[in-house]
């Protein structure tokens, strides 16, 4: 099996292939003026590129792991741009206000109902007055209309950060009324034939749309715009994301 202690490292180059959502949360930078937040910035995919972009970004990551990647790899050029926190983004406190925070790569699906107050009771909070709240999850109900169950199948294939030999990427998902688990198998081939395997599994909550908004509402938000992709493009049934944008009632 391989080392857990890895798993940051095969996140990030796992991870940094996959691009299309960037130039959304950048537009939404764009937008506003001052800081932006990210919540749960991991290795800074997202994070990285709105800095290089000229904004200065704050990003909270509870795992020390992802937070060492992003140092490591992070551009001293932009360091001056980047401020980190290690913190539970469902429980943190900081002195400044933001025009934006966001939660990006379907992390607020994660979690439970009691988190998710907990997270949004915390950004409204930091929030600037009229400033908006992100997140992005997979479409719950495309989810809910799913098969039980996946067979496992071959994503990507890239180098390992380590040794350079191949890493096979494989998911599989199960689906029950109330969640989807998506597993990802990380396969180290190594030369000699042996397969190191690390396994990873996520699971979302398949929560109605009426109910994050009423969560939203009762928070202190209103104003809410959904989208179905990172292209802008309106929210259906059959959209492969649902992204929210919440702004924060005065």
């Amino acid at each position: 099996m391989t080392n857990q202690s890895i798993y940051p490292d095969l996140y990030h180059v796992h991870h940094s292939l996959y691009a299309e959502d960037i130039p959304f949360w950048l537009s939404l930078a764009n937008e506003c003026a001052g800081a932006v937040l990210e919540l749960g910035c991991g290795s800074g995919r997202v994070l990285t590129r709105l800095a290089e972009a000229g904004h200065k970004v704050y990003g909270i990551e509870l795992d020390a792991g992802m937070l060492s990647v992003l140092q490591r790899l992070l551009p001293p050029d932009l360091r001056n741009s980047v401020r980190l926190i290690q913190a539970d983004f469902t429980r943190f406190r900081l002195e400044r206000r933001f025009g934006l925070i966001f939660l990006p790569c379907n992390t607020y699906s994660t979690l439970g109902a009691l988190q998710r107050l907990s997270l949004l009771a915390c950004v409204r909070r930091c929030l600037q007055p009229g400033g908006q709240f992100a997140f992005s999850v997979p479409n719950p109900q495309l989810l809910k209309h799913l098969p039980a169950r996946s067979e496992a199948e071959v994503e990507e294939v890239f180098s390992h950060p380590v040794d350079g030999e191949p890493v096979q990427v494989s998911s599989e998902w199960r689906r029950t009324r109330r969640q989807f688990v998506l597993t990802w198998r990380y396969d180290h081939l190594l030369p000699d034939g042996r397969v190191e395997r690390l396994s990873v599994a996520v699971s979302h909550e398949l929560v109605e749309i009426q109910a994050y908004l009423a969560e939203l509402r009762n928070a202190g938000f209103g104003s809410f715009v959904q989208y179905g992709d990172f292209d802008f493009s309106t929210f259906t049934p059959d959209s492969p994301h649902l992204i929210l944008l919440a702004r924060a009632t005065d």
